[in-house]
């Protein structure tokens, strides 16, 4: 058998040194305190466009709860009458929503339900990242009328 030799250069190259290691974390420090707040920013766009969605489905499921019941729910039946028949109420077909419960806002907040509506039959409204009426922004109300 012979024995193999190794070169010495070999081994001295195999791996990393300290230093390129720690210039490849300073970039991609850089690139994170570059690119980070501007994707923070696009997650408040993105849950406002979400609100805007989830809005629009509870429309649809209103004009089908009205094909079916006639009228639309009170504002003390509320969206829930999309999920759960409401006393009283006949021809109910529901749920009438994809999911078998009525979704918070993409910030936690219920939906404010107003039955009949200042802007339209009824009105349907986000108060946004803030939870209060009014705001800015991503503080901003998402409403069904806009």
């Amino acid at each position: 058998m012979k024995a193999v030799k190794m070169k010495s250069y070999v081994l001295r190259n195999a791996g990393f040194t300290l230093l390129e290691l720690l210039i490849v974390m300073i970039i991609i420090g850089l690139l994170a305190a570059l690119i980070g707040p501007k994707m923070i920013g696009r997650v408040g766009e993105s849950r406002q466009t979400v609100a805007k969605q989830q809005i629009e489905g509870f429309s649809t499921a209103l004009e089908m709860f009205k094909l079916d019941t006639t009228r639309y729910p009170t504002q003390e039946q509320g969206l829930e009458a999309l999920v759960v028949s409401p006393q009283g109420v006949e021809n109910w077909k529901g749920p009438y929503l994809k999911k078998k419960f009525v979704p918070k806002d993409p910030w936690g907040n219920e939906y404010v339900y107003v039955y009949p509506g200042e802007n339209g039959d009824y009105d349907i409204v986000s108060h946004g990242a803030d939870g209060s009426e009014g705001g800015e922004g991503e503080d901003g109300d998402v409403v069904s009328w806009e």
